[in-house]
């Protein structure tokens, strides 16, 4: 566990950087991010400030300079850098999302199908899920869940999708063990 406590919008913005980084692995301008989370450039070089401060980012200058995230970053945001990670599809209303991956996949009250509620922590932008979006996420790698459901919340602070639960399958297809 992380001992810097950052801001939602330190959050989000830090998020941001570090999943366009990820992807490109290259500098990230500010604009670019500015876009990505909705808020003015400027507020993004304030930001990134005070993330540099905090040793979560650095400056790259120059023409094809931006920012890119330090070690200490991924550790802050509580995620794991893995070379080649698995890729788990994400599909919203019936189409597939570009430049998403899920990381993680909690289910929350699956005692009670009412209720019944998961938390998909996801790599990437979820700028564009809204709530009472459909979406399907999987199959998993090694157990081929797959959970279909709908928007019930997007915590975009932590990139986080909470679907309310209309289907899980699990294996989709025959195990890879």
């Amino acid at each position: 566990m992380s001992s810097i406590e950052l801001t939602a919008s330190q959050k989000t913005i830090l998020r941001a950087l570090v999943d366009r980084y990820t992807q490109a692995e290259t500098a990230v301008k500010g604009e670019t991010i500015a876009d990505e989370v909705d808020r003015n450039p400027g507020t993004i070089r304030n930001q990134m400030q005070s993330l540099k401060a905090l040793q979560l980012v650095e400056g790259v200058p120059g023409p094809k300079g931006g920012y890119r995230p330090t070690t200490n970053a991924f550790e802050a945001l509580e995620i794991e850098q893995i070379d080649s990670p698995a890729v788990v599809p994400v599909r919203r209303n019936g189409e597939p999302v570009e430049d998403v991956n899920v990381q993680n996949i909690d289910l929350k009250t699956v005692f009670n199908p009412d209720l019944c509620r998961a938390e998909i922590e996801v790599r990437g932008s979820i700028k564009e899920f809204h709530e009472g979006d459909s979406v399907s996420v999987g199959p998993t790698p090694i157990s081929k869940l797959r959970v279909d459901g709908s928007v019930d919340v997007k915590d975009e602070a932590n990139n986080v999708l909470i679907l309310k639960i209309e289907d899980m399958v699990a294996p989709t297809e025959e195990p890879d063990h």
